[in-house]
């Protein structure tokens, strides 16, 4: 694609790097430009002066069978950035009797692992998981308790806390069809597609810094501090953006790609229909040095807690509440003190007292990914002839997600013909 007219990708979270690095790859000539002061949009880290470590705005867990995050990151050289074991294991804790597990699927798609008592949720039989055949068929427009039984030790202790998270939505409420892509990606393809990573030692180091440093090669200039204000709008396409330190002209054959959040996409294109409901997240991280604490594994599933996913670093432990809207106007000494009570009964820590920790409160992490608010979502085509949308929040068949992000990218940058 060299010496074709330019793209401009506006945006530079993860749909955005995907887009401008997909392009940049096949010789596109690309720009890149952010409102904010850094790239990753809410997959960014920093240096948190409360706790004076590098920590992640919040925890984001992959897994081994999301192609489009492997792709990605393959692309990037980054290969080597995502942690966690070699095989499908993924211990859980409920902390109601404290009782623990190991959840380990085989590798293969016959699931022989629901027939071993070791490898499948305690409690549980091998017919137990028939139900979740019910989500490989496409359900448009219905909820999950429309399709399968809701209750139960299965649910309580598994797919409860997994389509939680996926989704950010409560559970009985969410997409059948969104969870049923996650099952069919991931489960149903044997535990060599559910190995869970996550991005070591930082979100930034693995997504955002080796973009960066891609895109830098290939000297596509990024731009920071630069908001997208208005899009000018002549016959059908867009012929101006105006940026806050000036406007760019558009001519004949130049494409942009929109990949910023819904609420900015609708305020730049007026009658846009797009998701218009959101769900929080709240994360805590506290300093734990490994010398401090009892060995643990990478990540820890919680049933029955207020915490729902522990992960644990070298420098400090964190964790998730996905759907948080219940809790995220709580007061942040209280929210530290009741997950710090999580932390300590997983790790064993007795009467250890809170620790340096920081709260993350993210009101709108994520749209609300119900039957409803999936069927609001664009494609990545505009009724403008130039103007592309790229996001988690645009119609990319899973819930919002980092491979959903990456996946919209990829998309945009084949419609701007990469």
């Amino acid at each position: 694609m060299s010496g074709r007219s330019t793209v401009h990708v506006v945006g530079a979270g993860l749909a955005g790097l995907s887009a401008a690095t997909r392009l940049a790859e096949r010789g596109a000539t690309v720009t890149l430009s952010e409102g904010a002061a850094q790239a990753g949009g809410r997959c960014r880290s920093y240096v948190d002066p409360q706790l004076g470590l590098t920590i992640d705005n919040g925890n984001h867990l992959v897994l081994s069978g999301n192609r489009a995050v492997m792709a990605y990151l393959k692309r990037l050289g980054a290969q080597d950035r995502l942690a966690g074991p070699a095989t499908a294991d993924l211990a859980f804790m409920d902390l109601r009797d404290g009782v623990r597990w190991r959840l380990r699927p085989n590798d293969g798609p016959l699931a022989w692992w629901v027939l071993a008592q070791g490898r499948r949720v305690p409690g549980t039989g091998p017919a137990d998981y028939l139900p979740l055949a019910t989500l490989l068929a496409r359900h448009p427009g219905r909820r999950i308790d429309q399709v399968m039984q809701t209750s139960g030790v299965l649910w309580d202790r598994l797919l409860e806390p997994f389509f939680l998270a996926a989704l950010n939505t409560e559970a009985v409420a969410g997409s059948a069809d969104l969870a049923g892509a996650i099952v069919r990606e991931t489960l149903a393809k044997g535990g060599q597609a559910c190995r869970p990573r996550i991005a070591h030692p930082t979100l930034a180091a693995a997504f955002v810094e080796p973009a960066l440093a891609y895109l830098e090669a290939r000297n596509v200039p990024v731009s920071f501090g630069r908001r997208l204000r208005r899009l000018h709008v002549q016959d059908g396409r867009a012929h101006a953006l105006e940026f806050s330190d000036g406007g760019v002209a558009l001519s004949p054959g130049e494409t942009v790609i929109l990949a910023v959040p819904p609420w900015q996409a609708q305020d730049l294109i007026p009658g846009l229909q797009a998701p218009d409901e959101f769900r929080s997240i709240v994360n805590g991280h506290f300093a734990l040095p490994a010398s401090a604490r009892k060995p643990a594994t990478l990540i820890t599933g919680l049933i029955g807690g207020t915490a729902e996913w522990l992960f644990v670093f070298e420098d400090r432990v964190s964790v998730t509440v996905s759907g948080a809207d219940a809790i995220v106007d709580h007061n942040r000494e209280d929210l530290a003190a009741r997950l710090w009570s999580d932390v300590a009964r997983v790790l064993d820590l007795g009467d250890r007292p809170l620790p340096a920790w920081q709260i993350v409160k993210e009101r709108r992490a994520t749209f609300a990914a119900t039957p409803e608010q999936d069927a609001k979502r664009p494609g990545a085509r505009t009724g403008l002839s130039n103007l592309l949308l790229a996001g988690d929040w645009t119609q990319t068949g899973l819930p919002a997600t980092i491979e959903g992000a990456l996946r919209s990218g990829e998309t945009a940058a084949k419609a701007a013909g990469a």
